[in-house]
């Protein structure tokens, strides 16, 4: 017997549970207040109200990138529009993230009047459309077809992982209708058997006997193929390096790991190794300005393997359509049948320890990430802002068992806070750490005190450097508008919430080490560190990538 009071926001959360949400990000508004009584009543989901609707977007953003999937909830118009920025970085950056905006009731939007959060023309599809342009479905929910219209939009943002708009009326969201009667199903049949022989054939032709040389990005995490390519990196001896936007994506520690690959910003052996590799295999590789060092990668079509989401190609032949995961097992099966071992590797980017720094060595940016890296554990999860914090961090090797997580092609400043939250939600067993610039922590510090409500006990490295340091670097090293309000950052914790925290103000060596070692000891408890370093000090990956640029922004020629 059908269950009266089961609703159209009932079936859109069960979906969601059955997805692997199990926290919903949001902000409430009257147009979305007794959906979210639903959420709050649900037994497999949480309520996690943010500071804003920006901040929402970018903690959903953070869980989805971990959980494979995420929710955000906001209202009609204002709340909707405050997150649209988090929502095109998500799409940017192939995010799931589901956006359900609580709207009018149909009935009011039929009288067509100058509502609240609405423009006050009586069209009530503005925001809607603007959707379209920063998600991959979208659906403006009506009774007789919500549960199908939720299931294509859902199934859209899973197969495509970016986002998904879902317009919610109030009395949509009450209406009355049938639990699920089976899982939602999966897009299956996206390989051609024709293709994918004729895919072999080639790629075998190509390597023959040579050694295989790979150069993985982002796509092969957010297309679930990570299991894939690790099975071909293990079916001989493969040297491998990632771009900084797939960072973390493998083994790090693995003495086959070439380093990053920047194109001519790329460390020299790195460079040769990938670029003069008898073959090479690109996996879910995308070359954007910021990673490849301003389009500076030379890699030769004519030598390349290149595998992408849903076709790929050998040489200048393309096949398709081919799913990613069949094309990497095809690679893998040519290496294990050959017959042929290649011979050992030595990573280029290997060095020797330097020696312990003498405690009152001033903080620079050398200093503070040598540091900040040894003192990364396995499970730690690491993201850094948009800033000299992601580049500080992109050259170093990072520990077996760490993810990293920037936002290097949308690059919105301030993402990683609230990002931090939704990482931190979406896997508990495991300690956030982030590392940002105090420019970009100004805008979405709000989220401090949601940490400690929370429960989560975040490292948090405030890199202090007096304003918009890479801003500066491009353009204006003295101009006012790359200055900031210098914050009192020792007092921001308690004034946001945070109950339980310790701070750290470091500028020397010595004062960042005793920071790092309390870290370590309370892991029960946020750690805000201050490191102070000079205004114009960057990274050295990042000197190499503003050298070229010009004051808009763009490569110079």
């Amino acid at each position: 017997m059908n269950d009266p009071s089961y609703t159209v926001g009932d079936y859109l959360l069960d979906r969601l549970a059955e997805l692997g949400v199990t926290e919903v990000f949001g902000v409430p508004g009257d147009y979305n207040l007794e959906f979210l009584d639903h959420i709050v009543a649900h037994p497999q989901l949480r309520w996690v109200g943010n500071a804003n609707e920006l901040n929402a977007g970018y903690a959903a953003d953070g869980y989805g990138r971990l959980r494979g999937l995420s929710a955000v909830v906001t209202t009609f118009g204002v709340g909707e529009l405050s997150a649209a920025n988090a929502i095109a970085g998500s799409y940017a950056e192939h995010v799931p993230v589901v956006h359900i905006v609580g709207g009018p009731s149909k009935d009011a939007q039929g009288t067509r009047r100058a509502l609240h959060h609405s423009l006050g023309d009586g069209d009530f599809e503005h925001f809607l459309r603007v959707s379209r342009e920063i998600t991959c479905a979208q659906a403006n929910l009506m009774p007789a077809t919500a549960t199908r219209e939720i299931d294509r939009v859902l199934s859209e943002v899973r197969e495509q992982r970016r986002p998904g708009y879902l317009l919610l009326p109030t009395d949509v969201a009450r209406f009355e209708t049938e639990p699920p009667t089976a899982p939602l199903p999966r897009y299956t049949g996206g390989t051609s058997p024709r293709a994918l022989a004729q895919f072999a054939d080639a790629a075998a032709e190509l390597i023959a006997d040579q050694q295989l040389t790979v150069l993985a990005d982002l796509l092969v995490h957010r297309l679930n193929t990570v299991d894939k390519l690790e099975a071909l990196l293990a079916a001989d001896v493969v040297p491998h390096a990632t771009l900084t936007w797939g960072k973390s994506l493998v083994d790090e520690s693995a003495p086959e790991f070439l380093g990053i690959y920047a194109g001519a910003a790329s460390a020299e052996p790195v460079r040769r190794a990938i670029e003069d590799a008898p073959v090479l295999v690109t996996a879910g590789v995308v070359f954007t300005d910021m990673v490849s060092g301003f389009f500076s990668q030379r890699i030769d079509p004519a030598r390349t393997i290149d595998v992408g989401v849903q076709q790929s190609t050998v040489g200048n032949l393309v096949f398709a359509p081919l799913e990613m995961g069949a094309a990497l097992d095809a690679v893998t099966s040519i290496l294990t049948k050959r017959g042929v071992k290649s011979p050992a590797v030595t990573s280029p980017s290997h060095q020797v320890q330097p020696s312990k720094p003498d405690r009152d060595l001033p903080l620079s940016q050398k200093v503070l990430w040598d540091r900040f890296c040894d003192a990364l554990t396995p499970g730690n999860i690491v993201l850094a802002d948009q800033g000299t914090s992601f580049y500080g961090m992109a050259t170093h090797r990072l520990p077996q068992g760490v993810t990293f997580i920037g936002q290097p092609l949308w690059g919105s400043i301030g993402y990683t806070l609230p990002a931090t939250l939704g990482a931190g939600l979406a896997e508990r067993d495991r300690r956030p750490v982030l590392l940002i610039g105090d420019g970009a922590a100004q805008l979405t510090v709000q989220e401090l005190g949601t940490f400690s409500r929370e429960g989560l006990s975040p490292v948090i490295v405030l890199v202090n450097n007096d304003g918009y340091t890479i801003e500066r670097m491009i353009h204006g090293k003295t101009a006012p508008y790359n200055d900031i309000v210098a914050w009192r950052w020792a007092d921001i914790p308690t004034a946001l919430g945070v109950t339980n925290h310790l701070f750290f103000r470091a500028e020397n060596y010595g004062e960042l080490d005793d920071a790092f070692v309390a870290a370590a000891d309370h892991r029960d408890r946020m750690v805000l560190i201050e490191a102070v370093v000079p205004r114009l000090d960057i990274p050295d990956l990042l000197t190499q990538l503003v050298a070229p640029t010009s004051a808009d922004g763009s490569p110079r020629r």
